[in-house]
């Protein structure tokens, strides 16, 4: 008998060790004892914007930004043309004509709205007979400020 028990003990000790090591090697729910680093955020989408390029038209013709443009008349109308790709906001072009001898007398200064086509016609008036001037076209973008140019060239009209 003494050994019965004896065996019944030692079976006993055996059982219960397996037992709590069978349970301390289990999860508990959901945690894995893995920890997961977080997902990092995705980065923002940086749209870059291609260097503003253009030109500047009359009759369907470049300008010849050395040359000086003869006018007949007393206006021209000039298409600042948008070559480049552009800006998802548009631009905002600004047209100002000054006398050649006195850059202080502005004859002609115009600021359309916004515009988001390739062909902008503006007419150029109050030009006056023999008087050289010198245009100036600044395209800026709406989106980057920074991207912007400028062409001059001089008219006089006839």
């Amino acid at each position: 008998m003494q050994q019965l028990t004896k065996f019944v003990k030692t079976s006993s000790i055996i059982a219960l060790s397996f037992i709590m090591l069978t349970f301390a090697g289990c999860s508990k729910g959901g945690d894995s004892g893995s920890t997961t680093p977080p997902t990092p955020p995705t980065p923002p989408v940086v749209i870059t914007e291609s260097d503003i390029t253009f030109i500047v038209k009359i009759d369907n013709t470049e300008v010849n930004y050395n040359g000086i443009f003869a006018v007949v008349g007393t206006s021209v109308t000039i298409d600042a043309n948008i070559t480049s790709t552009m800006p998802k906001d548009g631009v905002e072009i600004e047209i100002t004509v000054k006398n050649k001898l006195d850059d202080k007398v502005v004859v002609f200064t115009e600021k359309p709205p916004i515009s988001k086509t390739a062909s902008n016609p503006v007419t150029i008036k109050g030009l006056k007979p023999g008087v050289h001037c010198v245009a100036t076209v600044k395209v800026t973008s709406i989106s980057k400020a920074s991207n912007t140019v400028t062409r001059t060239f001089d008219l006089a009209a006839k």
